[in-house]
């Protein structure tokens, strides 16, 4: 795919040596365009959070070539990867980790911040997402006043905010009940559309999944589609 923003090629990941060597990814293939929603559907244990690893540059694998935004990670460095990862690569998760002392706001700019934004830009940046995503009016709210809806939608608004190419979830609607679940799945769709996002998103749920472009599974070490 030669639009692609995620691309991994002959990916090999296993854990072990010797008769206790555990393969989990052979030969892997992945492309990701801009814009473009995948969703990573497979059982406990089939490689899904090794692929998330892989392609959030958290691991490395054994061989393959992995790229991002047409930068091979392979040989950069650890600190380059760390770059890539502030930068580069937007992170979410099943529960929203967000710091219960910020309000919505400050946990948003916060990554702006160590990015080197002055706190008046990372505030305005914040103030931008959290409007996109309804939830301008309780920007001034710390985590423990929100509900489990909006920490998750400030959770992408962090994830986001520092315009990566990539977005990795993992589960994002897993803690929420099914009418909050279709809300944040609606932001988190229209964000990545209206910014061009690359996004991967791991989920169990089988109605999220046929709204996204396609759907792949692990089978047999290999990444196929899931039909």
């Amino acid at each position: 795919m030669s639009n692609a923003v995620l691309q991994m090629q002959g990916i090999n990941r296993t854990y072990g040596e010797g008769k206790h060597a555990l393969t989990i990814l052979d030969d892997a293939e992945l492309s990701i365009s801009r814009g473009e929603l995948v969703a990573l559907v497979a059982p406990s244990g089939a490689g899904k959070s090794t692929l998330l690893h892989l392609a959030g540059l958290l691991e490395r694998p054994d061989a393959g070539s992995l790229s991002i935004g047409g930068v091979e990670c392979g040989q950069l460095n650890d600190n380059h990867r760390t770059r890539m990862r502030r930068l580069d690569i937007g992170f979410v998760y099943q529960f929203h980790h967000l710091l219960p002392e910020l309000d919505a706001r400050e946990n948003v700019a916060l990554p702006q911040l160590i990015a080197g934004c002055s706190p008046s830009q990372a505030n305005e940046r914040a103030d931008v997402l959290l409007d996109h995503l309804g939830i301008a009016k309780r920007a001034s709210h710390r985590p423990s006043e929100l509900s489990g809806g909006e920490q998750q939608r400030v959770a992408i608004a962090r994830a986001v905010v520092n315009q990566p190419k990539v977005l990795l979830a993992d589960e994002p609607t897993g803690n929420l009940d099914p009418s909050t679940s279709d809300l944040v799945f609606d932001a988190l769709t229209d964000l990545v559309r209206s910014t061009g996002l690359a996004a991967l998103i791991a989920t169990h749920n089988h109605d999220l999944a046929a709204q996204m472009d396609r759907t792949v599974t692990i089978r047999d070490n290999k990444i196929v589609p899931l039909t």
